[in-house]
């Protein structure tokens, strides 16, 4: 028998395990394994019922994805699928830990399936840029109706056991898997009960087949949020295909489906991207083996909304919070402001009506520094200023317990200089949250001069907790994203004073797949916030400056770049704007052109490649596909474009280094001319895939 799949006869029923750890991914080992177990059981007179099930934490979590892009090996998914579902002896999927993907489509083609209760059940390809692709689209509309089918298949999150239940998608939720497997299996012949084929049961499809906006609406409501991707669409197609045609015709017209998504440049782009968020939790330098220090409990200084929001983060994840404030009112302010964003979300379902009160619950909200004391994590989130964030790491000596790790939320500053205001400098790092903290994923983890590796992988190991995708920077201005984005902005206020428009700049940005183009994203964090900055520093702009001294500071006052008319956040375009750029264009005697939409795209993008690549150099990000997950996570990158680096690889490094010597000439802007690594890979011909990982590529 198969090493990874072994059968064991338990007199009247064939028990088949697969033990594949980590996660008992469908490989070709796995594949064929199934398939020799089921056709020995088949043939053993002696066995009445199979039960399939899996050794270690989980069922079969999903396909092998290293397979994909290379040569099929034998067996088919669908081979072993038809043999399961042909069995002559009734199969039973026995569920725990999650059946994903691949695993789901096997438990489909058994006649019965049963779980436990911690279970998760889902068809996640479309987060791959896929669909299903072994009959997932065809036998989950059967087995729960296309309502629910459509939010498992075209939103790709996965339902628990008691949904599944009550959905008909499992028969029973059972204590364990092989055990109640095995019970089950025992009922099922004690009953006599009939085979179960899925393929053949179309009796939940019948409403949709009667009143088809019932799937239609379902898709509406899952698709809006997919913006330029294409498998959502497809795989709502797909579910489709269930209510229109026969079983083995919908199954044909799925596969070559799935086959032209796997293709696709999207998929290709999205597989990219699950394999650099694995890739960026491994930390570059650090000894192998380095283990987290334990963290049971997390104090944040700052209630404020980066606070609150962090705050928030560790008590979702079941984490108590010492949240720490200077005074009573602030304090009283921002624990109101998280009662009412938890209690909103429960009042749209997002959460379970208690969820409020048990992660309040969790947040002890105090005043003063002296409260840190238990923390084994302290997350500062005070002003980002220096003179504040030194102030507050000069007095945590005092207070933090040894050993505690000690984090700065900056978003700009030098971790290495606020490090120096403490005594145990080995313990200070940067944890860059995103706003808002409770909702964005990345976590910029910034590696200082003297960062041991424990508080490293401490800081790391946490912030997955917390559900946050992790990625270590090392330091310097604005760390990995916003150093990058400070080009992109640079480059769009550059391009009004040459002739383009706020509203032209944003949608070029827009139509490529950002949220967001760089105006409209000043005009939400507030015009004045920079305006304050420049002149702290000296520095003139005239555009913005006139917007600011005319009292346009963006959203909140109801006109910034764009004008926003009472209680809506949509930019509308403002004649006026337009006035005061011709206005400052004139009085500094300068002359408007036509800038094409194709020059704006590139003078947005390729800056920020060319700051990527001498972020690389500077051994500021260990590896190119980090940069691309600070993009995807932190500042929304369409996933379907892979991040900046991979997307600069599509399109050429030659090209991008010619376009930016040529704009260097045009504009006088020396900033513009390719950094040297750039200009030495395009020379060769080479890409940033290219560089080995880990390398600091000089």
């Amino acid at each position: 028998m198969s090493e990874v799949v072994k059968l064991e006869s338990h007199d009247i029923v064939g028990i088949v395990t697969v033990d594949s750890p980590p996660v008992n991914a469908l490989s070709a080992a796995v594949r064929g394994g199934i398939l020799e177990c089921v056709k020995a059981a088949v043939a053993d007179p002696a066995i009445k019922a199979i039960v399939l099930t899996c050794a270690g934490r989980t069922f079969i979590a999903g396909a092998d994805i290293t397979e994909f892009g290379k040569p099929p090996k034998p067996p088919a998914l669908n081979d072993v699928l038809s043999e399961i579902e042909n069995s002559p002896k009734p199969v039973i999927a026995a569920i725990h830990g999650t059946a994903l993907g691949g695993g789901l489509e096997v438990a489909l083609a058994c006649h019965y399936r049963v779980a436990t209760k911690d279970a998760k059940l889902g068809l996640p390809e479309v987060k791959l840029g896929l669909l299903p692709g072994a009959g997932g689209t065809q036998r989950l509309p059967r087995a729960v109706g296309p309502e629910l089918a459509v939010k498992m298949i075209v939103g790709g999150d996965p339902i628990g056991a008691a949904e599944a239940h009550k959905a008909g998608l499992i028969e029973e939720i059972v204590e364990g898997p092989a055990s109640g497997g095995e019970a089950f299996a025992r009922k099922v012949v004690a009953e006599g009960r009939p085979l179960r084929k899925l393929r053949d049961d179309d009796s939940k499809l019948a409403a949709a087949k009667a009143d088809r906006s019932i799937f239609t609406s379902a898709v509406a409501a899952l698709t809006k949020k997919s913006r330029g991707l294409e498998a959502p669409l497809a795989a709502a197609d797909a579910v489709g295909y269930a209510i229109d045609l026969p079983f083995d015709e919908g199954l044909k017209k799925e596969r070559e489906d799935f086959l032209r998504l796997l293709t696709s440049d999207q998929s290709k782009a999205q597989r990219y991207a699950f394999f650099a968020e694995r890739e960026a939790s491994k930390i570059a330098g650090v000894p192998e083996g380095t283990k987290s220090r334990p963290v049971q409990r997390v104090a944040i200084i700052g209630a404020g909304t980066m606070g609150g929001g962090i705050a928030m983060s560790f008590a979702n994840a079941g984490v108590p919070v010492t949240l720490i404030e200077t005074g009573e009112e602030q304090l009283k302010r921002g624990l109101g402001i998280m009662q009412k964003n938890w209690e909103a979300t429960a009042a749209r379902g997002g959460i379970p009506a208690d969820a409020p009160a048990k992660r309040m619950a969790l947040i002890n909200g105090v005043v003063g520094l002296e409260n840190v004391r238990d923390a084994d994590l302290v997350i500062e989130a005070v002003f980002e200023t220096m003179a504040v964030k030194k102030e507050v790491f000069g007095k945590l000596d005092q207070f933090a317990k040894p050993g505690a790790v000690l984090a700065s939320n900056t978003s700009y500053l030098n971790i290495d200089e606020i490090a120096k205001q403490t005594s145990r400098p080995q313990d200070v790092l940067g944890m860059h949250f995103f706003s808002p903290a409770n909702v964005m994923k990345l976590c910029e983890i910034v590696r200082a001069e003297k960062t041991a590796p424990d508080a490293l992988v401490t800081a790391v190991s946490i912030a997955r907790k917390i559900a946050k995708v992790p990625a270590v920077v090392g330091v310097c201005d604005g760390f990995v994203g916003n150093r990058m984005l400070a080009q992109r902005g640079k480059q769009a206020e550059k391009l009004l004073f040459e002739g383009a428009l706020p509203q032209q700049v944003d949608a070029v940005v827009t139509k490529f797949g950002m949220p967001m183009g760089p105006f409209a994203m000043g005009d939400l964090a507030g015009l004045d916030i920079g305006w304050r900055s420049r002149k702290d520093r000296g520095i003139k702009s005239e555009i913005a400056d006139a917007l600011c001294e005319a009292g346009r500071f963006g959203q909140k006052t109801g006109k910034g770049y764009y004008k926003y008319e009472a209680g809506s956040r949509a930019p509308l375009p403002d004649p006026d704007v337009e006035k005061l750029i011709d206005e400052t264009l004139a009085r500094l005697g300068l002359k408007k052109r036509v800038v094409s939409d194709e020059e704006i795209l590139e003078r947005m993008m390729y800056p920020m490649i060319n700051e990527g690549a001498k972020i690389l150099a500077e051994g500021i990000a260990a590896r190119p596909s980090d940069i691309d997950v600070v993009w995807l996570y932190g500042y929304g990158w369409p996933i379907y474009r892979g991040g900046p680096m991979y997307w600069a690889d599509t399109v050429g490094l030659k090209h991008i280094a010619d376009r930016l010597a040529v704009y260097a000439k045009e504009t006088s802007d020396p900033s513009l001319e390719p950094a040297p690594l750039l200009k030495k890979l395009a020379d060769e011909g080479r890409t940033f895939a290219s560089l080995a990982a880990g390398s600091k590529a000089a």
